[in-house]
């Protein structure tokens, strides 16, 4: 049985930028759940499948099988042992992707991947419903979050910083009507575990969220 950490929280958190740090701090796999989604879209697409042949997707996901590796540090996705990590990003992948998601065969097929993964090794894991819902028994679990305040900000200065033209009260309210989205959703909403450690990082720097996080392990 691998040791889990379910990282979960809303948009703009940094979950993921905290994931993959905590993840190599502690040698353990970070679980990208979104590239597992575009692992799927890619069998998918191999199978001539066009986005809304729903029965199709449902049945193509018996045959599929989407793991994560590690090559000279960085991650790589396989489907049915086939490296597929430089098809990931292809615009087609993304909209079947997107798709797909929504399907609830899909996201049970996931969902018993990443168990899998989970009870075969040492991860971290982060989403929306990752100790609620897809690791319920992980051995720490943390509700990572910041103020819409701060999100923004962070997005803002993000987005400039890539030559990106936009406006602050825009992207802060977005990020409000996501968090309303995720946390009204029927399918595994958004919200804090009831025995998850609660982090806001609005104050703290990345490495001491990252320090936060691994003292919680044993």
């Amino acid at each position: 049985m691998g040791y889990n950490i379910a990282i979960d929280g809303p948009s703009g958190a940094g979950k993921s930028t905290i994931a993959k740090l905590v993840a190599k701090e502690k040698g353990f796999v970070y679980v990208d759940t979104g590239a597992m989604y575009r692992g799927l879209a890619i069998h998918f697409m191999k199978k001539g499948i066009k986005p809304g042949e729903t029965d199709k997707i449902v049945s193509a996901c018996e045959d599929a099988e989407v793991s994560i590796g590690y090559e000279n540090g960085s991650q790589q996705i396989y489907l049915n042992n086939e490296n597929i990590t430089a098809m990931l990003r292809d615009e087609a992948v993304g909209s079947m992707a997107s798709m797909s998601s929504g399907i609830p065969e899909v996201r049970a097929k996931l969902l018993e991947l990443q168990r899998n993964l989970a009870r075969e090794k040492d991860v971290v894991m982060d989403g929306r419903d990752i100790g609620t819902h897809v690791l319920p028994d992980a051995d720490v679990k943390v509700y990572l979050t910041a103020s819409v305040e701060t999100r923004a900000k962070r997005r803002y200065k993000e987005l400039l910083e890539k030559g990106i033209a936009c406006e602050y009260d825009e992207i802060a309210r977005d990020i409000e009507e996501r968090d309303a989205r995720d946390m009204s959703r029927e399918i595994a909403p958004l919200k804090k575990a009831e025995d998850a450690v609660l982090v806001d990082s609005s104050d703290m720097g990345i490495e001491e969220v990252v320090a936060k996080i691994v003292e919680l392990c044993r």
